[in-house]
């Protein structure tokens, strides 16, 4: 397992935190406009996924998975597709179950460790490709790392290689992180937004989802401890970090990886940064910046792509990494 010792991203001088990092490109980067097209593919449970694709009529493909809340057509996806559109290969930006325009049709919906559904969009994929990468950011990070170590065991000749950016390994360590005082402005926009969602899915299924435990959550833990757990199967919160953090998946990891994770990351706990060499494979790279936030990694000028788009095309454009 290789620990990149000198990271290259230099950040931008204005941006002298983590929280800056985080925030400025979360507010004011713009949403890329790209010739996507749509397509709705069913789940086996009865629920459908919505898929944006850009091809360019190659063989290669790369398969974006964004983070808590997000969706395809977040600015660090459309960023990150451009990139590798314009460098020749097909991308795949995916909805989680919910988040794309349409609320989906069961009350479960997406959580961190929901594999069956990547699986299932790369099967959908591999149908027409013969390469393909994956790209995941935070939530979709610990997820395509998880799915990596889960199914190592199984003939995946189609995944080459994979980068997780901002990853939280810890899930319950990163919760907590995210519920401390000084990040209660994190916490309280993913809440805001958490609880819309089961408003929303309340009123069609309110045999399964009480508004009424939205008053008791204050925090992510509360959330998941409330409605992730239960709803998806597991005990409790504690049980779903346990079962879902993709920290106990990377010595599984057998395809090239690399997880890129910022030290100054206002989101991850200590546990999101292992150095134990020993403990994983070789074709796991372990990189963690100085600087950067939480899918931040800003240009130091307006005329500079974003750090993390550059450095997941160069390490999957590497062919000495393999």
């Amino acid at each position: 397992m290789p620990v990149v010792k000198t990271s290259k991203y230099l950040r931008n001088q204005l941006l002298f935190n983590g929280h800056l990092q985080t925030i400025y490109p979360a507010i004011f980067r713009k949403k890329v406009v790209l010739p996507f097209e749509r397509e709705r593919i069913s789940t086996s449970d009865g629920d459908f996924l919505d898929l944006d694709w850009l091809r360019n009529g190659k063989d290669t493909l790369v398969i974006l998975s964004h983070g808590l809340e997000g969706n395809s057509q977040r600015p660090y996806m459309t960023g990150m597709a451009k990139m590798f559109f314009e460098s020749g290969y097909d991308v795949l930006n995916w909805n989680f179950r919910g988040c794309s325009e349409s609320m989906n049709a069961l009350p479960i919906f997406y959580h961190s460790g929901a594999t069956y559904d990547l699986d299932l969009v790369i099967s959908h994929a591999a149908k027409n490709y013969s390469n393909i990468h994956l790209i995941g950011f935070s939530l979709g990070a610990n997820l395509t790392l998880k799915y990596l170590g889960e199914t190592s065991w199984k003939s995946k000749i189609h995944i080459k290689k994979a980068v997780a950016i901002s990853v939280p390994l810890d899930l319950g360590g990163s919760c907590d992180k995210i519920d401390e005082f000084g990040n209660k402005l994190y916490a309280y926009n993913f809440l805001y937004s958490l609880k819309q969602k089961i408003r929303k899915k309340a009123l069609h299924f309110p045999e399964k989802l009480s508004i009424d435990k939205l008053s008791n959550i204050h925090s992510l833990r509360d959330f998941d401890n409330e409605f992730t757990a239960p709803l998806h199967g597991f005990k409790d919160a504690t049980d779903y970090y346990q079962q879902c953090s993709s920290l106990y998946f990377l010595p599984q990891i057998k395809h090239p990886t690399l997880v890129l994770n910022a030290k100054n990351d206002p989101f991850l706990s200590r546990n999101c940064f292992p150095t134990n060499a020993g403990k994983y494979k070789a074709t796991l790279y372990l990189e963690y910046p100085k600087h950067g936030g939480h899918v931040g990694f800003s240009p130091r000028t307006v005329k500079e792509r974003f750090w993390s788009e550059t450095r997941a095309l160069e390490f999957i454009q590497n062919e000495n990494i393999n």
